[in-house]
Protein backbone atom coordinates (compact mmCIF):
# COMPACT_ATOMS: atom_id res chain seq x y z
CA UNK A 1 0.00 0.00 0.00
CA UNK A 2 1.30 3.44 -1.00
CA UNK A 3 1.98 5.47 1.98
CA UNK A 4 2.86 9.50 1.81
CA UNK A 5 6.61 9.92 2.32
CA UNK A 6 7.94 11.41 5.61
CA UNK A 7 9.44 14.75 5.72
CA UNK A 8 12.10 14.68 8.50
CA UNK A 9 13.45 18.24 10.13
CA UNK A 10 16.23 16.36 12.41
CA UNK A 11 13.78 15.31 15.39
CA UNK A 12 10.58 17.29 13.49
CA UNK A 13 8.44 14.91 11.39
CA UNK A 14 5.70 15.77 8.85
CA UNK A 15 3.73 12.92 8.77
CA UNK A 16 1.74 14.05 5.55
CA UNK A 17 3.90 16.81 3.92
CA UNK A 18 2.03 17.11 0.98
CA UNK A 19 -0.82 18.91 2.79
CA UNK A 20 1.53 22.28 2.39
CA UNK A 21 0.55 22.32 -0.77
CA UNK A 22 -2.97 23.95 -0.20
CA UNK A 23 -1.47 27.11 1.60
CA UNK A 24 -1.42 29.04 -1.44
CA UNK A 25 -5.09 28.05 -1.86
CA UNK A 26 -6.89 30.74 -0.59
CA UNK A 27 -4.36 33.12 -2.97
CA UNK A 28 -5.10 31.29 -6.15
CA UNK A 29 -9.19 30.94 -5.17
CA UNK A 30 -9.22 34.70 -5.40
CA UNK A 31 -7.19 34.72 -8.46
CA UNK A 32 -9.37 32.30 -10.15
CA UNK A 33 -12.99 32.85 -9.03
CA UNK A 34 -15.02 35.62 -10.51
CA UNK A 35 -15.57 38.39 -8.17
CA UNK A 36 -19.44 38.56 -6.18
CA UNK A 37 -20.21 41.36 -8.43
CA UNK A 38 -21.40 43.75 -5.80
CA UNK A 39 -20.24 47.34 -5.65
CA UNK A 40 -19.79 49.60 -2.78
CA UNK A 41 -21.61 52.81 -2.89
CA UNK A 42 -19.16 53.88 0.07
CA UNK A 43 -17.19 57.20 -1.09
CA UNK A 44 -13.38 56.61 -0.81
CA UNK A 45 -11.19 59.64 0.46
CA UNK A 46 -7.55 59.75 1.36
CA UNK A 47 -6.33 59.23 4.91
CA UNK A 48 -5.48 62.92 5.34
CA UNK A 49 -8.82 64.24 4.61
CA UNK A 50 -10.82 62.15 6.35
CA UNK A 51 -8.81 62.98 9.50
CA UNK A 52 -9.43 66.28 8.83
CA UNK A 53 -12.80 66.09 8.95
CA UNK A 54 -12.67 63.87 12.18
CA UNK A 55 -13.39 60.48 10.29
CA UNK A 56 -11.42 57.67 11.15
CA UNK A 57 -9.52 55.68 8.62
CA UNK A 58 -9.43 52.29 11.95
CA UNK A 59 -11.91 50.30 9.50
CA UNK A 60 -9.29 49.86 7.00
CA UNK A 61 -6.75 49.02 9.81
CA UNK A 62 -9.23 46.30 11.11
CA UNK A 63 -9.46 44.77 7.74
CA UNK A 64 -5.99 44.73 7.56
CA UNK A 65 -5.63 42.81 11.17
CA UNK A 66 -8.79 40.66 10.36
CA UNK A 67 -6.98 39.42 7.06
CA UNK A 68 -3.74 38.80 9.05
CA UNK A 69 -5.76 36.64 11.40
CA UNK A 70 -7.37 34.93 8.96
CA UNK A 71 -3.79 34.04 7.21
CA UNK A 72 -2.44 32.82 10.50
CA UNK A 73 -5.58 30.63 11.01
CA UNK A 74 -5.24 29.16 7.44
CA UNK A 75 -1.25 28.58 7.60
CA UNK A 76 -1.94 26.72 11.07
CA UNK A 77 -4.48 24.96 9.71
CA UNK A 78 -2.47 23.61 7.01
CA UNK A 79 0.27 22.73 9.14
CA UNK A 80 -2.00 20.92 11.56
CA UNK A 81 -3.14 18.79 8.50
CA UNK A 82 0.49 18.21 7.61
CA UNK A 83 0.57 16.11 11.15
CA UNK A 84 3.28 17.61 13.01
CA UNK A 85 5.24 15.45 15.19
CA UNK A 86 8.88 14.79 17.48
CA UNK A 87 10.66 11.89 17.80
CA UNK A 88 11.39 11.36 21.41
CA UNK A 89 15.08 9.80 22.41
CA UNK A 90 14.42 5.83 22.93
CA UNK A 91 17.39 3.55 24.33
CA UNK A 92 18.36 0.54 22.20
CA UNK A 93 17.25 -2.52 23.46
CA UNK A 94 18.94 -5.12 24.80
CA UNK A 95 18.48 -8.51 22.85
CA UNK A 96 19.76 -11.84 21.64
CA UNK A 97 19.63 -11.19 18.33
CA UNK A 98 17.23 -14.40 17.79
CA UNK A 99 14.10 -14.06 16.02
CA UNK A 100 11.96 -16.96 17.38
CA UNK A 101 8.74 -18.73 16.33
CA UNK A 102 6.69 -20.48 18.52
CA UNK A 103 4.43 -22.87 16.66
CA UNK A 104 1.89 -24.32 18.60
CA UNK A 105 -0.69 -27.46 17.62
CA UNK A 106 -4.90 -25.91 18.03
CA UNK A 107 -6.15 -29.59 16.66
CA UNK A 108 -9.46 -31.13 18.15
CA UNK A 109 -6.75 -33.64 19.83
CA UNK A 110 -5.51 -30.76 22.38
CA UNK A 111 -9.35 -31.09 24.01
CA UNK A 112 -8.18 -33.96 26.00
CA UNK A 113 -7.72 -33.87 29.59
CA UNK A 114 -4.73 -36.52 30.33
CA UNK A 115 -2.21 -33.35 31.49
CA UNK A 116 -1.90 -32.10 35.20
CA UNK A 117 -2.08 -27.94 36.42
CA UNK A 118 -1.72 -26.88 39.56
CA UNK A 119 -2.97 -30.45 41.08
CA UNK A 120 -6.18 -30.60 38.98
CA UNK A 121 -6.42 -32.60 35.47
CA UNK A 122 -6.38 -30.38 32.58
CA UNK A 123 -6.70 -30.38 28.94
CA UNK A 124 -3.55 -30.21 26.75
CA UNK A 125 -4.30 -27.01 25.63
CA UNK A 126 -4.76 -25.46 28.77
CA UNK A 127 -0.83 -27.12 30.20
CA UNK A 128 0.59 -26.09 26.51
CA UNK A 129 -0.80 -22.54 27.29
CA UNK A 130 0.62 -22.29 30.73
CA UNK A 131 4.07 -23.55 29.59
CA UNK A 132 4.06 -21.53 26.47
CA UNK A 133 2.73 -18.17 28.40
CA UNK A 134 6.18 -19.10 31.07
CA UNK A 135 8.12 -19.39 28.34
CA UNK A 136 7.67 -16.52 26.06
CA UNK A 137 7.32 -14.39 28.76
CA UNK A 138 11.26 -15.04 30.26
CA UNK A 139 12.79 -14.42 26.66
CA UNK A 140 13.10 -11.09 26.87
CA UNK A 141 15.33 -9.85 23.89
CA UNK A 142 14.11 -12.49 21.87
CA UNK A 143 11.70 -11.11 18.79
CA UNK A 144 8.66 -13.66 19.19
CA UNK A 145 6.22 -14.31 17.28
CA UNK A 146 3.33 -16.86 17.56
CA UNK A 147 1.90 -19.07 15.04
CA UNK A 148 -1.49 -21.31 15.68
CA UNK A 149 -1.91 -24.44 13.59
CA UNK A 150 -4.85 -27.47 12.57
CA UNK A 151 -6.25 -27.84 9.27
CA UNK A 152 -4.59 -24.29 8.17
CA UNK A 153 -1.63 -22.24 10.03
CA UNK A 154 -2.31 -18.50 10.96
CA UNK A 155 -0.42 -16.11 12.55
CA UNK A 156 -1.92 -14.94 16.14
CA UNK A 157 0.66 -12.47 17.17
CA UNK A 158 3.51 -11.06 14.65
CA UNK A 159 7.09 -11.11 15.82
CA UNK A 160 7.79 -8.52 18.32
CA UNK A 161 9.89 -7.85 21.31
CA UNK A 162 7.11 -7.08 23.43
CA UNK A 163 7.23 -10.58 25.45
CA UNK A 164 4.14 -9.38 27.47
CA UNK A 165 2.01 -9.14 24.25
CA UNK A 166 2.81 -11.76 22.65
CA UNK A 167 2.20 -14.11 25.70
CA UNK A 168 -1.12 -12.42 26.24
CA UNK A 169 -2.22 -13.38 22.58
CA UNK A 170 -2.47 -16.97 24.16
CA UNK A 171 -5.43 -16.07 26.05
CA UNK A 172 -7.50 -16.17 22.96
CA UNK A 173 -6.16 -19.73 21.77
CA UNK A 174 -9.56 -21.86 21.46
CA UNK A 175 -10.44 -25.49 20.06
CA UNK A 176 -11.58 -25.18 16.67
CA UNK A 177 -9.81 -21.40 15.66
CA UNK A 178 -8.08 -22.87 12.68
CA UNK A 179 -9.70 -26.10 12.55
CA UNK A 180 -9.08 -29.30 14.19
CA UNK A 181 -7.02 -31.32 11.91
CA UNK A 182 -3.27 -30.97 12.10
CA UNK A 183 -1.38 -29.58 9.55
CA UNK A 184 2.20 -30.08 10.79
CA UNK A 185 4.00 -29.28 7.60
CA UNK A 186 1.96 -25.93 7.13
CA UNK A 187 2.87 -24.47 10.65
CA UNK A 188 6.44 -25.11 10.17
CA UNK A 189 6.01 -23.64 6.49
CA UNK A 190 4.30 -20.40 7.34
CA UNK A 191 6.67 -19.88 10.47
CA UNK A 192 9.76 -20.28 8.01
CA UNK A 193 7.69 -17.50 5.74
CA UNK A 194 8.19 -14.89 8.28
CA UNK A 195 11.47 -15.74 9.25
CA UNK A 196 12.80 -15.22 5.83
CA UNK A 197 11.30 -11.67 6.38
CA UNK A 198 14.03 -11.66 9.05
CA UNK A 199 17.61 -10.49 9.44
CA UNK A 200 18.08 -11.66 12.87
CA UNK A 201 21.58 -13.75 13.47
CA UNK A 202 19.76 -16.82 15.06
CA UNK A 203 16.70 -17.89 13.24
CA UNK A 204 14.27 -20.54 15.54
CA UNK A 205 11.06 -21.89 15.58
CA UNK A 206 9.92 -23.99 18.87
CA UNK A 207 7.28 -26.60 17.25
CA UNK A 208 4.68 -28.50 19.70
CA UNK A 209 2.50 -31.09 18.17
CA UNK A 210 0.20 -33.98 19.87
CA UNK A 211 -1.03 -35.51 16.79
CA UNK A 212 -0.01 -36.86 12.98
CA UNK A 213 0.55 -34.68 10.37
CA UNK A 214 -3.03 -35.04 8.39
CA UNK A 215 -4.18 -32.19 6.75
CA UNK A 216 -2.48 -29.07 5.06
CA UNK A 217 -0.88 -29.02 1.61
CA UNK A 218 3.07 -29.22 3.14
CA UNK A 219 4.74 -32.32 3.86
CA UNK A 220 6.63 -31.96 6.94
CA UNK A 221 9.86 -32.99 6.32
CA UNK A 222 10.19 -31.02 2.68
CA UNK A 223 9.76 -27.73 4.69
CA UNK A 224 12.49 -29.11 7.29
CA UNK A 225 14.79 -29.44 4.19
CA UNK A 226 13.64 -26.08 3.36
CA UNK A 227 14.29 -25.20 7.47
CA UNK A 228 17.90 -26.27 6.71
CA UNK A 229 18.51 -24.88 3.55
CA UNK A 230 17.58 -20.92 5.42
CA UNK A 231 19.79 -22.11 8.33
CA UNK A 232 16.64 -22.01 11.21
CA UNK A 233 16.88 -24.02 13.81
CA UNK A 234 13.80 -26.06 14.40
CA UNK A 235 12.80 -27.66 17.92
CA UNK A 236 10.21 -29.53 18.46
CA UNK A 237 7.95 -30.87 21.20
CA UNK A 238 6.10 -34.41 21.11
CA UNK A 239 3.16 -34.13 23.57
CA UNK A 240 0.66 -37.08 24.21
CA UNK A 241 1.35 -40.04 26.38
CA UNK A 242 1.11 -42.50 23.31
CA UNK A 243 4.13 -42.88 20.20
CA UNK A 244 2.81 -43.57 16.85
CA UNK A 245 5.27 -46.20 16.50
CA UNK A 246 3.49 -48.03 19.56
CA UNK A 247 -0.59 -47.99 18.69
CA UNK A 248 -0.11 -46.70 14.68
CA UNK A 249 -4.11 -47.78 14.99
CA UNK A 250 -5.13 -45.40 17.85
CA UNK A 251 -6.10 -42.09 16.50
CA UNK A 252 -4.68 -40.41 19.87
CA UNK A 253 -1.05 -40.43 19.27
CA UNK A 254 1.64 -38.34 18.31
CA UNK A 255 3.98 -38.89 15.33
CA UNK A 256 7.13 -38.79 17.66
CA UNK A 257 9.53 -39.80 14.86
CA UNK A 258 8.41 -36.93 12.47
CA UNK A 259 9.33 -34.31 14.84
CA UNK A 260 12.57 -36.19 15.40
CA UNK A 261 13.41 -35.72 11.92
CA UNK A 262 11.99 -32.13 11.49
CA UNK A 263 15.13 -31.11 14.51
CA UNK A 264 17.51 -33.17 13.57
CA UNK A 265 17.30 -32.32 9.93
CA UNK A 266 17.59 -28.43 11.03
CA UNK A 267 19.78 -29.04 13.95
CA UNK A 268 17.33 -28.84 16.73
CA UNK A 269 16.52 -31.21 19.51
CA UNK A 270 12.81 -32.83 19.79
CA UNK A 271 11.37 -33.27 23.24
CA UNK A 272 9.04 -36.47 24.33
CA UNK A 273 6.47 -35.08 26.44
CA UNK A 274 4.19 -37.12 28.36
CA UNK A 275 3.11 -35.43 31.29
CA UNK A 276 3.15 -31.31 32.71
CA UNK A 277 6.39 -31.72 34.30
CA UNK A 278 8.14 -33.05 31.21
CA UNK A 279 6.73 -29.97 29.22
CA UNK A 280 8.07 -27.56 31.66
CA UNK A 281 11.33 -29.25 31.49
CA UNK A 282 11.27 -28.94 27.87
CA UNK A 283 10.42 -25.72 27.73
CA UNK A 284 13.18 -24.67 30.23
CA UNK A 285 15.98 -26.84 28.20
CA UNK A 286 14.82 -24.53 24.95
CA UNK A 287 14.63 -21.37 27.08
CA UNK A 288 18.99 -22.88 27.30
CA UNK A 289 19.89 -21.99 23.98
CA UNK A 290 22.84 -19.72 24.02
CA UNK A 291 22.06 -16.30 22.48
CA UNK A 292 23.83 -13.99 20.34
CA UNK A 293 24.24 -10.67 22.26
CA UNK A 294 23.31 -7.29 20.15
CA UNK A 295 20.96 -4.84 20.55
CA UNK A 296 17.37 -4.39 19.37
CA UNK A 297 16.77 -1.05 17.24
CA UNK A 298 14.52 1.29 19.52
CA UNK A 299 10.88 1.49 18.45
CA UNK A 300 10.55 5.14 17.48
CA UNK A 301 8.40 7.21 19.89
CA UNK A 302 6.22 9.91 18.52
CA UNK A 303 4.47 12.79 20.10
CA UNK A 304 2.10 14.18 17.97
CA UNK A 305 2.32 18.12 18.32
CA UNK A 306 -0.73 18.88 15.68
CA UNK A 307 -3.31 19.97 18.31
CA UNK A 308 -0.95 22.85 19.11
CA UNK A 309 -1.37 24.24 15.13
CA UNK A 310 -4.90 23.16 15.48
CA UNK A 311 -5.78 25.18 18.62
CA UNK A 312 -3.74 28.23 16.85
CA UNK A 313 -5.91 28.20 13.97
CA UNK A 314 -9.06 27.86 16.19
CA UNK A 315 -7.94 30.85 18.18
CA UNK A 316 -6.83 32.52 14.95
CA UNK A 317 -10.12 32.41 13.71
CA UNK A 318 -12.43 33.31 16.64
CA UNK A 319 -9.97 36.50 16.84
CA UNK A 320 -10.67 37.57 13.07
CA UNK A 321 -14.89 36.70 13.91
CA UNK A 322 -14.32 38.99 16.90
CA UNK A 323 -13.08 41.53 14.82
CA UNK A 324 -15.21 41.39 12.36
CA UNK A 325 -18.21 41.85 14.78
CA UNK A 326 -16.34 44.79 16.12
CA UNK A 327 -15.65 46.79 13.13
CA UNK A 328 -19.46 46.39 11.63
Amino acid sequence: MWQLPVLQFWSWHLATPLALLLLPLPLLAARLLPPDGRASGALRVPGVIAASHGVSDAAPAAGGDRRILAWIAWAALVLALAGPRIVLPAEALPATGRDLMVTLDLSGSMERTDFLLDGKTARRLDAMRSAARTFIRGRSGDRIGLIAYADQAAVVSPPSYDVAATAKALDGFAIGLVGRSTAIGDGLGLALRRLSKADARSRVVLLLSDGVNNAGVSAPRDVANLAKDMGVRVHTIAMGPRDLSEANDNPDVVDVQTLKDIASATGGQTFRVKTTEDLDAAMKAIDEIEPTRSLAPPAPIWREIWPWPAALAFFATAAAALARRRGA
